[in-house]
């Protein structure tokens, strides 16, 4: 399949480097740092399932320069949406398929304002990976999986087909990908709002009474906008975040706290503040994410004090 990564941090970088070693034809779309080191190194990817170093990377920082694909991986941080929307029409052909692989719930919308409503599939990913340097992506613990929804043409059906032949992709599919992007948007809101306002992993948060308390309340505050959204969690949702949370190495953070900590743009808005504003919409208070959202706001867009180069303005999330 030829397939385009728009976006080659986590998630993106991960998932291309998996699928062009099962074969498949892939471009990679980023810029700056990242790019130039895939054009003259390669990429590597450091994980628990295996390292691999793609020697021979396709990589460009102009989407018009691929031409019409099958697939295109929309995996770009929340922030760069808007203009990586747009930059990816001439990669669309009649039968392309744009599968999103975003955090937060608004990817979908945003997308159709570009390109066709009906070409776009909607997707979650479960990966701890992140962009380590600049050509080297990184992957902690387990099996990535990816979550789509359930669209049953011959171009995803495809895809299915070089997940399974690649090695490290859990590819589901479910019919209603809008409640799987929900589930997701407060499981996310709540942990990546913790680890990044407590600077600390998941283990030391859940052993703290205090801390706990507070993830806790994240959780809680994002179910009810949920529910008043007609969203509402599965029975024992409550129980089986705590338990999922515990399985995580002690040390692990969400990808925001890991902007933040290197002075990096970030998601901010799209998580906690766009919980904010529609607990606000739909009269549910939310104090523990506006406590959240307003003593982050000050370096969401990346900090004078600490901020690295920026890598990759079109690196995928977390």
């Amino acid at each position: 399949m030829l397939i385009a990564m728009m976006g080659a941090g986590g998630v993106g970088g991960y998932l291309g480097v998996r699928l062009a070693q099962a074969g498949e034809d892939v471009t990679f779309v980023a810029r700056g740092a990242h790019l130039e080191a895939m054009r003259r190194q390669g990429l590597q990817l450091e994980s628990p399932l295996g390292n691999i170093s793609l020697r021979k990377v396709t990589a460009t920082e102009t989407p018009a320069d691929i031409g019409f694909v099958d697939i295109v991986v929309f995996a770009v941080k929340l922030y760069d949406a808007e203009k990586a929307a747009a930059a990816i029409v001439p990669l669309v052909g009649p039968e392309t398929r744009v599968l999103t692989l975003q955090n937060g719930i608004d990817s979908v919308d945003t997308l159709a304002r570009f390109v066709p409503r009906s070409q776009v599939v909607g997707g979650a990913t479960y990966v701890s990976a992140y962009l380590q340097a600049p050509g080297i992506v990184v992957h902690r613990g387990g099996i990535p999986r990816f979550t789509v929804g359930g669209r049953r043409d011959a171009m995803m059906e495809a895809f299915r087909g070089a997940c399974l032949r690649a090695v490290g992709i859990d590819l589901q599919t479910v019919e209603d990908i809008n409640q799987v992007l929900w589930t997701k948007f407060v499981t996310l809101c709540a942990f990546s709002g913790a680890t990044s306002l407590m600077r600390a992993g998941i283990g030391p948060i859940l052993a703290d009474h205090e801390s706990r308390i507070f993830i806790e309340q994240l959780r809680d505050e994002a179910m009810a906008v949920a529910s008043a959204a007609d969203h509402p969690m599965a029975e024992g949702y409550a129980e089986h975040t705590l338990s999922l949370w515990r399985t995580f190495p002690p040390e692990t953070q969400a990808s925001m706290a890991i902007d933040f900590s290197r002075g990096k743009p970030t998601e901010l808005a799209w998580l906690s503040g766009r919980l904010r504003a529609l607990g606000n919409e739909l009269g549910v208070p939310t104090p523990a994410h506006t406590a959240v959202y307003r003593a982050l706001h000050l370096y969401a867009e990346g900090s004078e004090y600490s901020r690295q180069p920026r890598l990759d303005a079109l690196e995928g999330n977390k």
